[in-house]
């Protein structure tokens, strides 16, 4: 039986297990749809990291720090599997080699798109770039809402939660950490 076929039976059930009846027209096909939703937003567990930098890191000369900022992403939190979702900062200091813009995102939805907490979500981005580009220095800040604190528990709408991990000399130097954090501010 091929996972979305399980998944489908699963979610049938879970219908059924919550009083709904999973043939009614609005629900025949919901499970299916959900299996095949839930198949996307964890398709992260069959990437891997070459795979989604598929080879573009290239030599730099430059030494300067590189910042990119307002990339957005879209999780499930592994204690309730409801969304949080936000916006992810990534800087580093390149020694020697770049990694090509669009990897950044590429490396956030790769680690987003599994079960976990914010937190960790943070740390293996940082530690992924760091070991992809072999920078000097890595930042990594994240700013989400979640929907397991606004939709049920405390039930706060306009809070929000930001992480941070900062590598080498972005952790080390004040100076370094205080540019990427004034640069994502703007």
């Amino acid at each position: 039986m091929s996972a979305i076929n399980s998944l489908t039976e699963h979610y049938r059930q879970i219908l059924v297990d919550i009083g709904e009846d999973p043939d009614r027209e609005g629900l025949r096909d919901t499970p299916k749809r959900t299996a095949k939703a839930m198949s996307f937003l964890t398709e992260g567990y069959t990437r891997s990291l070459s795979d989604v930098t598929n080879n573009a890191v290239f030599e730099s000369a430059s030494d300067e720090m590189v910042v990119v900022r307002g990339i957005e992403f879209y999780s499930l939190c592994e204690h309730h599997i409801l969304p949080f979702f936000g916006t992810c900062h990534i800087a580093y200091i390149p020694d020697g080699k770049v990694l090509g813009l669009s990897k950044f995102a590429r490396v956030v939805d790769m680690f987003a798109r599994r079960l976990q907490i914010q937190e960790t979500l943070t740390f293996q981005v940082a530690h992924a770039i760091q070991e992809v580009t072999g920078a000097k220095g890595v930042g990594v800040v994240m700013d989400a809402q979640h929907l397991c604190m606004m939709m049920r528990g405390v039930e706060k709408q306009h809070s929000s939660t930001t992480t941070s991990v900062m590598l080498g000399t972005l952790r080390e130097s004040a100076a370094a950490r205080s540019e990427f954090l004034s640069l994502i501010k703007g």
